[in-house]
């Protein structure tokens, strides 16, 4: 594919704002605990960068950093009052319930992240590399395979122990139903829906304000207060 020669945009740049973001936040808050978990993978990502294991490392940059902008827009709209998209809203207003547990914001996070703001990072990555989709489908499912890899972790690290299980007994319910490579199949059906459509614009807007609210509304239901 070819790439604009002079593209450099830093993914170390996003890496120290998210640091910084978490060191602003409580420990225990939702988006403090969603941003850690995101931090790690953008580490993750970077370092495979440093090393050369995606083929098009600019590209792998500029979806990387897309991406976690627009992550990082929504959290500067939540400080200033203003609405954040309708996936991050639940998560916003949820943030300190006592009944929500960890690992309901981390994947709540990531529900959003993943279900809404990914499509739209690839098509942004598209008009900033004049690309297709298709020429970053390796960069996508390889940043996607990150995710799954950590995935597995994540739900290990925050899942109450076994002194809590009437806790994890329906927090296993409820978080079960949710799939991480079925959200981001259909992230990629998304993403090349909304690139056929970008000629359209009333549709466009149909079809992006539709994918915002639909994973706000499961991103709601993950964030059901347990007793």
């Amino acid at each position: 594919m070819a790439l604009c020669e002079q593209f450099t945009t830093p993914v170390d740049a996003i890496i120290s704002r998210m640091r910084a973001l978490d060191s602003t936040l409580p420990e225990r808050d939702g988006v403090a605990v969603f941003n850690r978990v995101y931090l790690t993978v953008t580490e993750a990502v970077d370092r495979h960068i440093d090393r050369g294991r995606f083929p098009d490392a600019r590209a792998a940059i500029t979806l990387d950093v897309r991406f976690a902008e627009r992550y990082l827009a929504a959290v500067e709209r939540a400080e200033e009052a203003r609405r954040p998209p309708a996936c991050w809203r639940p998560l916003f207003q949820m943030r300190r319930h006592p009944g929500v547990r960890p690992l309901q914001f981390a994947l709540a996070g990531i529900n959003a992240h993943i279900g809404h703001d990914l499509p739209l990072a690839v098509v942004d990555a598209c008009r900033s590399l004049g690309c297709e989709p298709v020429d970053l489908e390796d960069e996508f499912e390889r940043v996607g395979d990150l995710l799954v890899s950590l995935e597995e972790r994540i739900r290990e690290d925050l899942m109450p122990g076994p002194d809590l299980l009437q806790i994890a007994d329906p927090l296993t319910h409820l978080l079960g139903s949710w799939s991480l490579d079925r959200a981001r199949d259909a992230t990629w059906s998304a993403a090349r829906a909304l690139w056929a459509l970008r000629r359209m614009p009333d549709l466009d807007e149909e079809f992006t304000e539709r994918l915002d609210a639909a994973v706000g509304f499961a991103g709601r239901m993950m964030l059901t207060p347990l007793p």
